[in-house]
């Protein structure tokens, strides 16, 4: 087995839609790269705008409607001739393509999702060959399958499920409209004899701390299929991180076989925060005979030993929804997962490893890969194994109805089976869920008078995917959808079963609302703001960055986003008419919101297991959801999510949520293998540090619990002045105080103007901003990357009381003033918005 890379000389012409294709671009070869697409190749040549910037996006609209031709001529390798096969390895073909060597039509492809491979040899010459790929406007395609088969619900204008391709390149409530082209994965050729591993299933069957039994499934291709065959000689080895290994040799003959190994005292698998992430080299060679020598083909990976269980078992509220590995159950803590980049070919590793251990370093333990984005990359999955992040993996179905007629029942399936087999090594990935919403949008949205009794997907989310994993992958869970009860006889968004999403929070209503649902596990809900102000500055032009510019809007793509954010911040703060305050009170209350909805469904467990907020990334820069911005900076979310997901939590929630007989309760939260044992002191206190109740309380909470540890007594639960006091709980000295409850919204709190004193230290291009706070500060955030856009900090919106000193610490090479760290717009607190500034 030999793999021979293609050539660099690749070109690119347009070769269709004349009228709308520029004159700079019409008629010429372009210079391409590959892997690629469309757009990146004539960005890297000058031919258009970079459409992230500005309102650029809408001059590249015509590019979704051309049909393009990558080609690239190439040498035949050598003794190509004496290969039984040589393969054309497309690996990822975006999306309609038509392949063509020598003139000569090789294949055609409609699905972006998964490889594809051709068996060239014959059309191959010696030298002089030509490579040509033809892509056809993934945008006419869609809609003429739209008009073939009838059209169906989708909850944007572009016809996104009726091709197989990521959905979001043609525009999301956060993503804009490219709809890409191109050789997006590796392509290559490549020359075999007699047999190739096809591929490998590593399949963990049973693991404990005495033994783990894995059976390994390896799927072989022959060149020449039906043809008698000599023995072949399969060889399995498993080598333990301490270097100990097992290993299985047999002949086989036909195309699948299975191998068991049995390791004895395995070292286990775990999630972040649950234990190790031992990983055990698995190898496969395919040999032509026991005693020949001759390796034919060879695979490795490294996998983990683990066991998985989706617990749903029937108790006295509904049913669970449990992640379980090795027998313990997780609670999730985690976020959504966009595709990075809305040119995927563009994210490598560094940027993968990036992205998750900020996700890490925010106290998170799963991803959830959303179904309107990508299968990831490997390297994605990898990196999840090695760091102990916990996958859910969505199938690519989001937010529409989508057929389930030929030629989507063919192109589903072969999607689901190389994807279930290809991800199935990685111990990582814990759980296939069948779609986004579509569930949900057939109960809530309206879509079945529409449908008019058209299909619309339920045959894959309840009979096509869960029989491809049970036969494929049965160490997985599967689960159909997102949201799900477990039943199309109970609502999808029942509180008491399966998982929820909750959105009227945000759309319609105040994050409170939060308080009225205790879900089983919520795997959607989340609160926009703007990102970070260096990006806003890259994005925007200077003389647009106000909240309701043409290009502001541009970058705000939810459907009535920017009221939904004022009506949102209203509900809290007088909307304020100096935009650096506007940019600092979105992205406070967005983290407040998910504060408020995390506490409280962590302080639901055991009745709930998991929270995935909407959403850890962003693909460009964008008005979204997200805490990670698309220049991939911290929003203050970030900072917030660090807290909120620690392991150890105490939080003040009404016990019974925004119920009446509510009673003002502190709950601490122990999401770690020891007791947790405290002497706390709960206060209620002026905001000028006046103390005016206190109550000592001893815990001793147990692992991997919730407990309520106080039920406020009313010296504590009632204030004498709910505009000027709160409530803090503090273990031991700690600063600052570890939860805090405010009795009336910001706009209603006679805060005082924000008193105290700053001391700079700087040593290089570390910088200690230390405040001494003489009045209560709330929410603190330190803007520094308006001063450089490099520079970063230790921390954002922190509440100081007073007579509490805190230091920041600031990375950055540029030289700073403490008159400038300590003046707005760089210096934010929530004191300046109350009702008193």
């Amino acid at each position: 087995m030999n793999n021979y890379p293609l050539p660099t000389n690749w070109t690119l012409r347009a070769v269709s839609n004349f009228d709308e294709v520029p004159e700079t671009v019409r008629d010429r070869d372009i210079p391409a790269t590959v892997p690629g697409c469309v757009h990146t190749d004539l960005l890297a040549a000058g031919l258009i705008e970079d459409p992230y910037l500005d309102r650029n996006e809408e001059k590249v609209q015509w590019i979704g409607r051309t049909d393009w031709r990558y080609q690239c001529t190439f040498d035949a390798p050598a003794n190509w001739q004496e290969q039984e096969r040589v393969d054309l390895v497309c690996e990822g073909l975006d999306t309609i393509a038509t392949v063509e060597l020598n003139g000569q039509r090789v294949g055609e492809t409609a699905n972006m999702h998964h490889p594809h491979r051709f068996n060239i040899k014959a059309l191959l010459r010696p030298q002089g060959n030509t490579l040509s790929i033809t892509f056809a406007s993934a945008w006419h395609y869609a809609q003429a399958m739209q008009e073939k088969l009838g059209n169906r619900p989708c909850a944007y204008p572009q016809p996104f499920n009726f091709i197989r391709k990521m959905a979001c390149n043609f525009g999301w409530d956060w993503g804009p409209i490219l709809i890409t082209a191109g050789i997006w994965q590796p392509i290559y050729l490549q020359a075999w004899n007699r047999a190739r591993i096809a591929a490998v299933r590593p399949l963990v069957q049973s693991a404990d701390a005495n033994s783990a039994k894995v059976e390994v499934l390896v799927d072989l291709e022959l060149a020449q299929p039906g043809s008698a065959q000599d023995a072949l000689n399969l060889q399995v080895m498993l080598t333990a991180p301490n270097g100990e290994k097992v290993q299985q040799n047999l002949a086989v003959s036909g195309k699948a076989t299975t191998v068991p190994l049995e390791v004895d005292k395995p070292q286990l698998w775990w999630p972040r925060g649950y234990g190790e992430q031992p990983l055990y080299d698995i190898a496969v060679s395919l040999q032509a005979a026991p005693d020949a020598g001759e390796t034919l083909d060879e695979w490795s990976a490294r996998i983990g030993l683990r066991t998985v269980r989706l617990n749903t078992d029937a108790d006295e509220i509904g049913s669970q929804f449990i992640i379980e590995v090795n027998g313990k159950p997780i609670f999730c803590k985690g976020a959504n997962w966009i595709p990075d980049d809305c040119f995927p070919h563009r994210i490598d590793e560094a940027r993968y490893r990036q992205r998750i251990e900020q996700s890490i370093a925010a106290n998170m333990n799963m991803l959830r890969v959303w179904g309107g984005g990508l299968y990831e990359s490997e390297t994605f999955y990898r990196l999840c194994d090695e760091l102990g992040v916990l996958v859910w993996q969505d199938f690519l179905f989001a937010c529409a109805a989508y057929p389930e007629e030929s030629p989507f029942d063919k192109l589903v399936e072969a999607e689901a089976r190389h994807n279930i087999t290809r991800l199935s090594k990685h111990p990582s990935l814990v759980l296939w869920n069948g779609n986004n919403e579509n569930i949900w949008g057939y109960f809530d949205w309206g879509w079945q008078e529409k449908l008019e009794n058209r299909s619309w997907g339920l045959g894959f989310y309840l009979e096509l995917f869960p029989k491809l994993v049970a036969e494929l992958d049965p160490s997985r869970p599967y689960w159909p959808g997102s949201p799900y009860s477990g039943s199309m006889e109970i609502p999808p968004l029942d509180d008491g079963h399966g998982n929820k999403h909750v959105w009227d929070a945000w759309n319609t209503d105040d994050y409170t609302i939060y308080r009225d649902y205790t879900p089983r596990f919520v795997s959607e809900f989340g609160h926009q703001a703007p990102p970070t102000w260096p990006t806003l500055q890259r994005a925007i032009p200077a003389d647009q960055l106000t909240p309701d510019s043409p290009a502001m809007l541009h970058h705000q793509k939810a459907i009535g986003g920017n009221d939904k954010l004022n009506n949102r911040l209203a509900e809290h703060f007088e909307i304020p008419a100096d935009f650096d305050d506007w940019l600092y009170l979105t992205q406070l209350n967005q983290a407040r919101a998910m504060i408020t909805g995390v506490e409280w469904f962590r302080s639901r467990q055991p009745v709930c297991w998991g929270t995935l907020y909407w959403q850890i990334n962003d693909c460009w820069p964008v008005t979204s959801w997200a805490a990670i911005d698309g220049d991939a900076r911290l929003k203050p979310l970030w900072y917030a999510t660090r807290q909120f997901y620690a392991d150890r939590l105490l939080t003040f929630q009404p016990d019974k949520g925004n119920a009446e007989n509510s009673h003002l309760t502190l709950y601490a939260i122990n999401d770690t293998d020891e007791a947790w044992r405290e002497n706390l002191k709960v206060e209620r206190v002026t905001f000028e540090g006046q103390v005016l109740g206190s109550h000592a309380v001893s815990i001793e909470i147990a692992p991997r619990s919730c407990q309520a540890v106080l039920t406020l007594p009313q010296e504590l639960a009632e204030a004498s002045d709910r505009t000027r006091e709160y409530l803090r709980a503090v273990e031991g000295n700690q600063q600052p105080a570890t939860a805090l409850w405010f009795f009336a919204r910001d706009k209603d709190l006679n805060y005082p103007a924000p008193s105290f004193d700053a001391a700079l230290k700087s040593e290089g291009a570390t910088h200690y901003l230390t405040i001494t706070a003489h009045s209560l500060l709330r929410d603190v955030a330190v803007f520094v990357d308006r001063l450089d856009v490099a520079a970063t900090i230790d921390d954002q919106l922190v509440t100081i009381q007073p007579g509490d000193i805190y230091t920041f610490e600031i990375q950055s090479e540029q030289p700073l003033t403490q008159e400038q760290l300590i003046s707005p717009p760089i210096f934010q607190c929530a004191n300046r918005f109350g009702r008193v500034r």
